[in-house]
């Protein structure tokens, strides 16, 4: 299968970073993706910096217009689409939301980001409600995906269960970046333990790994923080973590790999954790802390 990763720097207008991403999307079409993947939030700059109720405002339902956007995209190119929006659900209650796009242009389904962060710039308790809808694949004509959202990507729980589920391959749409007051070496770690973090869930499942950040500087309207400088590097992973396709961290690119999604069954004949798991012992991973 060949996939494409889109990875932007977002501009302040929507109509304008839905524009921007249609061209993307149409020239990782044009190189033959059959599977695209748009980064978190990908309409707007990431207003979760601030806490400001205004921000509500740029939610939308789903359905609704930017699926139907996304939706006519997804069939004129014959591809399936993966979409990251900032869901309202009801007065008050709101979500950031996964869309999976199929070719024909219709919703295949949607996960609801269940880890959220509140960080100093990463204020997204403030607007989403943690998700209720569990970590399950999402059935599309190119097979099952593991769809998880950004910060999902530190927890090896929801990999795990969207592997036992007989998800195809984990995707990760993200926006995750430095703080103008991180040191160089500070910021090496942080890149590096994002990238490790995720190749080992390919490893520990034997699944392929997409994960698409965005890039860029975003300042800080608030003023209390330097702004993030979105670190890019968008990458693919095989099943046994080896990096198949690695985008840069400092300007926009449409990524293009070749993902055999057949090499998963071989690997996991060499390598087979799931068949060695002490399930009958995992019992105390269900507890916040064991004393």
């Amino acid at each position: 299968m060949k996939v494409g990763l889109i990875q932007q720097a977002i501009p302040a207008n929507i109509n304008d970073a839905m524009h921007l991403l249609a061209d993307s999307i149409g020239d990782a079409a044009g190189n033959g993706a059959e599977l695209i993947v748009l980064q978190e939030l990908h309409n707007t700059p990431y207003f979760c910096q601030v806490e400001d109720v205004n921000n509500f405002n740029l939610a939308e339902n789903i359905p609704g217009p930017s699926t139907k956007y996304y939706g006519t995209l997804a069939k004129k190119y014959n591809i399936v689409l993966v979409t990251s929006l900032f869901e309202k659900r009801a007065p008050g209650l709101y979500h950031n939301t996964a869309v999976v796009l199929d070719k024909d242009g219709s919703i295949a389904g949607k996960y609801r980001k269940m880890h959220i962060p509140d960080d100093p710039a990463y204020y997204e308790k403030f607007y989403f409600t943690p998700g209720d809808l569990g970590f399950h694949p999402i059935e599309t004509s190119i097979g099952k995906l593991g769809v998880l959202v950004c910060w999902d990507q530190w927890y090896p729980e929801a990999a795990r269960l969207m592997a036992l589920q007989g998800a195809d391959l984990l995707i990760y749409p993200t926006a995750i970046g430095w703080e103008s007051s991180d040191a160089e070496e500070e910021k090496k770690r942080q890149l590096d333990a994002w990238t490790i973090s995720q190749r080992a869930h390919a490893v520990a499942n034997g699944l392929p790994v997409i994960s698409v950040n965005r890039v860029g500087y975003e300042p800080d309207a608030s003023g209390q923080t330097g702004g993030i400088t979105f670190w890019g590097s968008s990458f693919v992973a095989g099943p046994q973590g080896e990096l198949l396709a690695q985008a840069s961290n400092d300007k926009p690119e449409t990524l293009i790999a070749d993902i055999d999604i057949n090499r998963s069954e071989q690997v996991r004949r060499w390598w087979p954790f799931l068949r060695d798991r002490r399930i009958d012992e995992y019992g105390n991973l269900t507890k916040r802390f064991l004393e």
